[in-house]
């Protein structure tokens, strides 16, 4: 539940979100017994993530949803255009508040969804934790009303410096407009002496910037930062998406979406982790790492390894009994980029779903399996 490499993590947000923190090991516990002995019914979600919509404004290289094999750009105007209606999300919030979960607005680009601000304030009143993930391109505009919101953490997402940065998403001018709404929500936080939102820049490490991954330090520095993180690349292989199918007739379901990540990485090991090393090798004002936390040897494997299995971390996933996904037709998903449903939202309460004969079903399948074929480069494989 809380893996030895990723304490460093959790220990640095306790220190700053210590309400937070306390509520994680509390359902982290809950959800261990569940795991162990629920015999695939599980205690109510620690984290909720909503996808706001999958339209974005963007179509960066790396992305898998809108990027040069992304699956979304590929689906038609009806699929790309679903959203929930405001009084569809607040009785979803509703719905959700006896148990407070962890929330995460995502898309697509969440700020891209018109009442964003104003859901992030009623999940706020409805006493939950509340992260969004954003590309950045609207903080400029909107800095006010994030603040306003009583959001408590925006992760945005950046690639290098500025030319770099603006290569990759293929928007000129893009990184000095997310700087100036990155210090316009410091303005804001500093005129109303608010705290949040605690503003986390991740950046996933690709063929397109691995070379340069110590430009993002000084960004971080310059945006006055909380933390910068690195992600791994998600990618995976031919061979692993034709084993999944097997998988795949026996839940009844689909993994097509993890086609957008099909690709070879591009990067070389050895000198990415030598690169980590030396940005470690600093000290910050503000947290960096790395994540997953990988030795030498492991990023080889990880990155070279067609039938990598993860040694340093335990290979079993246990996001099922964790977290889940609501995206914007309704669909209630145990994975991200499977098309497995345990029920719609718009039809059903959360109550009725979570725990029902097809969540159930799905989460021995897994417990019985450990990890599909393609878990092993999934962020929430490593997550607990």
């Amino acid at each position: 539940m809380f893996p030895r490499k990723n304490l460093k993590r959790f220990f640095y947000k306790a220190i700053r979100q210590p309400v937070y923190a306390s509520r994680v090991f509390f359902k982290r516990i809950q959800a261990a017994f569940s795991y162990l002995f629920g015999n695939g019914r599980s205690s109510y979600p620690e984290a909720i993530t909503l996808f706001l919509t999958h339209r974005c404004n963007l179509h960066c290289k790396m992305c898998g949803q809108w990027g040069e094999g992304g699956v979304t750009s590929k689906q038609g105007s009806k699929y790309i255009n679903a959203e929930f209606t405001p009084n569809e999300l607040k009785a979803v919030v509703d719905d959700m508040a006896s148990f407070k979960p962890n929330i995460t607005l995502f898309g697509g680009e969440p700020l891209l969804y018109e009442g964003c601000a104003g859901l992030i304030r009623y999940i706020k009143q409805k006493g939950m934790h509340c992260l969004m993930v954003t590309n950045g391109f609207f903080l400029e505009e909107l800095a006010q009303n994030i603040v306003d919101s009583g959001l408590d953490e925006l992760n945005v997402s950046l690639d290098g410096g500025a030319k770099l940065h603006d290569q990759i998403r293929g928007f000129p001018g893009l990184f000095d407009k997310i700087m100036v709404g990155l210090k316009r929500v410091q303005y804001f936080k500093s005129q109303k002496k608010k705290h949040r939102p605690l503003i986390n820049l991740q950046c996933t490490v690709t063929k397109y910037n691995c070379e340069y991954l110590e430009q993002l330090p000084e960004v971080a520095e310059e945006a006055k930062a909380d933390s910068l993180t690195f992600h791994h690349l998600i990618f995976v292989d031919r061979e692993s998406m034709e084993r999944q199918k097997a998988y795949d007739i026996l839940l009844g379901s689909s993994s097509s979406d993890w086609e957008g990540f099909a690709f070879e990485p591009g990067i070389d090991p050895e000198a990415l982790y030598t690169k980590i090393q030396g940005i470690l090798s600093v000290r910050r004002r503000f947290n960096v790492d790395f994540y997953p936390n990988l030795s030498r040897k492991a990023m080889i494997e990880y990155y070279q390894d067609r039938r990598y299995i993860p040694s340093e971390y335990h290979c079993r996933c246990l996001s099922p009994w964790i977290a889940v996904y609501i995206f914007p037709d309704g669909e209630v998903r145990p994975c991200l980029n499977a098309n497995y449903s345990f029920g719609n939202i718009k039809n059903m309460r959360f109550s009725e779903i979570w725990d029902n004969e097809k969540a159930v079903n799905f989460r021995k399948i897994l417990k019985e399996n450990k990890t599909f074929p393609l878990c092993a480069r999934c962020t929430e494989l490593y997550r607990y």
